[in-house]
């Protein structure tokens, strides 16, 4: 599912297939200038046009030996371009029910409770860090 909603929100035009225009769209979208050729030579990693299946073999290939918690925070780290270690709360709720498999508020409300959420900024590394590692002992409600 993950993927699969990583693939649709690089997927700027819906047409199933990401082309440099899309790719660009993502870069932008983080602040970053690309040129043409490095988008060029990102394409040509791929033998063929980059359906989901091409995706996923791609990204499959780079995230051998990679730290599942290092690709948790770099993808909210593009929401994040300040690299503060936070989200604002409305704009990630924006993004969550606007974006990819769309969540509903319920499902949304129900991620944020008991999230590291304070003065309406979420914190997603300490949020990485419990589900990586589920809460430390003297954060555990009491019994």
């Amino acid at each position: 599912l993950f993927w699969r909603e990583a693939f649709s929100i690089i997927d700027g035009s819906k047409d199933g297939i990401i082309d440099q225009s899309d790719l660009e769209e993502v870069f932008r979208s983080m602040g970053k200038n690309p040129s043409e050729a490095y988008l060029d030579e990102m394409l040509k990693q791929a033998p063929g046009c980059i359906n989901f299946t091409m995706f996923l073999t791609l990204f499959g290939e780079k995230m051998m030996g990679c730290d599942p918690e290092d690709s948790i925070l770099n993808a909210f780290a593009c929401f994040d371009p300040n690299n503060t270690g936070y989200i604002n709360e409305e704009r990630l709720r924006e993004l969550m029910t606007t974006m990819g498999d769309r969540w509903t508020d319920d499902k949304v409300d129900e991620l944020f409770h008991g999230a590291p959420i304070k003065d309406g900024e979420f914190n997603y590394r300490e949020f990485t860090k419990m589900i990586m590692h589920g809460q430390d002992d003297e954060e555990q409600p009491a019994a």
